[in-house]
């Protein structure tokens, strides 16, 4: 399911998830222009890129020696359908939420939960035999919206892409039952490719670390002005 737009307007103008957009977009630029670059080292050629991803990706078993990369992961992505994708769900959802949470408390909740998601993949990643696999993304954080959402939310509209049989048609769908499904996909998947972890793939346990926390985080955040719609 691709989701097109919310029937939901917000009260203000996104900055925060504008500038997290932004900003992602122009980290993934820079990655695609290393990716054209080859460098020359004692163990042979590699690409610059790769040097790059372990750098600054989270690689699980070295997460105590390069904590920061807890943070810096959030904001790489593998290709232009990870970040594209990302960014996009980032736009529709993430209008709503900053709305309701103000700047700060926004950039505070998006880390947060993205940190969480990392935490989550993580712990599955070294339990599972995939600790020098490198993580990227903003999905962990950007599941981490959509919890919020679906918590504030849960009777706004989506509008999305939905396949019906073999066919993509247009379909209006209360939050609750599209977001419903998308974090039941994220379970499914991520229960039956816990023994292929160490071969990489789609950091699914991110999407459901960063969706749980988010959920339950919203609450924490908004205090006595919590209300939902």
């Amino acid at each position: 399911m691709i989701p097109i737009r919310d029937i939901n307007p917000s009260r203000s103008f996104p900055v925060v998830n504008v500038g997290i957009i932004i900003l992602c977009s122009v980290v993934w630029l820079y990655e695609w222009s290393l990716s054209q670059k080859v460098l020359v080292t004692i163990q042979g050629q590699i690409n610059a890129l790769e040097i790059f991803i372990r750098q600054y990706g989270l690689v699980p078993a070295k997460v105590f020696e390069q904590p920061y990369t807890l943070l810096t992961h959030m904001f790489l992505h593998g290709g232009w359908f990870h970040v594209i994708g990302n960014m996009w769900f980032l736009w529709v959802f993430g209008d709503n939420v900053e709305d309701r949470l103000g700047k700060f408390r926004y950039v505070v909740f998006y880390v947060l939960t993205g940190l969480a998601a990392a935490i989550t993949q993580v712990l599955i990643s070294l339990a599972f035999g995939g600790g020098n696999v490198p993580m990227v993304g903003a999905s962990g954080a950007v599941s981490g919206i959509l919890g919020a959402y679906l918590r504030l939310f849960p009777h706004a509209r989506i509008l999305a892409l939905v396949p019906v049989f073999f066919f993509m048609t247009f379909m209006e769908l209360p939050a609750v039952v599209f977001i419903g499904l998308w974090f039941f996909i994220q379970l499914v998947n991520g229960i039956v490719s816990l023994p292929l972890v160490g071969l990489g793939g789609v950091a699914w346990w991110a999407h459901i670390g960063g969706f749980v926390a988010g959920y339950f985080l919203i609450d924490k955040f908004l205090g006595k002005r919590r209300y939902y719609y």
